[in-house]
């Protein structure tokens, strides 16, 4: 090979920058290159990793002596940093093989050939930023409700919609539909745009990026063929293609009215709704019948194993009787991080809005809804 690499690094900066880059290997790649993570010493160290639909980088400052460019087996990279003890890491490349010690610790990783790795995409022009925390929670919150199932992609991906300051996210699988709104600083004052990106692959990313201050946004623009978008904080950044496809229109499924409402604490309604539903499968209805300021949940009917409760709510409006899937709304109560749910109906057939409230009798925080169809069942 001819190349000489060398150089000493902290490990907790080397296991997070190998945490990152490694999100974006695939176990079953085209070729065998884009197994492995190229590490490249210059000025600093910069690792890549890409499965082609995504592609990662982490930078950090080294001890280099010596320059160079070595490309070795991104998971066995990854397994290795995470188990070597709390000691400067040394990389060396001998010949084909890489010695990394970190005190008596020694392994050696074979090389593969760094001339068939491809070349990674650009980073597109900045659009904005925001704090990274606030993005993980909102990216967490309508994540949830993506579709799981690849033979419909546009629904396991999460939408997002520019207009100027305000950034809005939204998934749906068809059952439940989540809208989280939040701000955000616009590197252009007036961009709007849109975007389909892998639900999974953001999630992975905001995620990765808690702790770190601000996170920076690069979206294509409408009016370009663009297909990537990225994500640079901190020395990490990412760049993923978007979903082909559209998103279908979701406003006019929030409903402006209601017919009944109900505030219920969020603890003990999520602990009502578990017991319950242990009698029955995952996927069968959670009864609630609301009435009076109080909550019945029942599972399970006739020579089946049954469950029921009763909790005091805060209620006003009619009565309704309505079966949710109690998976979707264990999702939904936690995605809300309140300590109150504020819930609105329109009927015992059509679909709930929850959102969140932080006391029983405080105003509810519209910024996340998470709209959730009810099931049919047989009494």
């Amino acid at each position: 090979m001819g190349e000489k690499v060398k150089f000493v690094v902290e490990r907790d900066e080397l296991v997070d920058a190998v945490n990152w880059v490694s999100k974006s290997i695939s176990n079953r790649p085209i070729t065998t290159a884009l197994l492995g993570i190229v590490i490249d010493a210059q000025d600093e160290i910069t690792l890549s990793g890409s499965d082609l639909e995504t592609a990662a980088k982490a930078k950090f400052k080294a001890s280099i002596s010596q320059k160079g460019k070595v490309l070795v087996p991104g998971r066995l990279l990854a397994e290795i940093s995470r188990a070597l003890p709390a000691k400067p890491v040394t990389f060396n490349l001998e010949g084909t093989r890489v010695l990394v010690t970190a005190g008596s610790a020694k392994f050696t990783l074979p090389t593969l050939p760094l001339v068939e790795y491809p070349t990674l995409p650009e980073l597109p022009k900045t659009s904005g930023n925001l704090n990274s925390d606030l993005f993980a929670t909102a990216v967490n919150q309508v994540a949830i409700a993506a579709g799981k199932d690849d033979s419909l992609p546009t629904l396991t991906g999460v939408f997002v919609e520019i207009n100027k300051n305000q950034i809005t996210l939204a998934a749906t699988d068809r059952y439940r539909l989540a809208v989280r709104e939040l701000t955000w600083s616009a590197a252009d004052a007036n961009i709007e745009t849109t975007s389909l990106l892998r639900a999974r692959t953001l999630a992975d990313a905001a995620k990765s990026l808690i702790g770190s201050t601000q996170v920076t946004i690069a979206l294509p623009a409408t009016t370009t063929n663009e297909k990537l978008v990225g994500f640079v904080s901190e020395g990490k950044s990412m760049t993923s293609r978007v979903l082909d496809g559209s998103f279908p229109p979701f406003r006019h499924l929030l409903p402006n009215d209601s017919t009944a409402e109900a505030v219920i604490e969020v603890a003990p309604f999520l602990d009502s709704v578990r017991r319950v539903a242990l009698v029955t499968d995952k996927t069968v209805p959670l009864r609630l019948n609301f009435s009076s300021n109080t909550l019945q949940l029942e599972a399970g009917t006739g020579d089946e194993a049954q469950a029921s409760e009763k909790l005091d709510i805060n209620y006003k409006g009619e009565d309704i009787n309505i079966a949710f899937n109690p998976t979707f709304l264990t999702d939904g109560l936690t995605a809300i991080n309140t300590a109150f749910v504020h819930i609105t109906f329109t009927g015992a057939n059509k679909p709930a809005v929850l959102t969140g409230q932080t006391e029983a009798g405080s105003a509810p925080i519209t910024n996340y809804k998470y709209l959730l169809m009810p099931m049919r069942y047989s009494s």
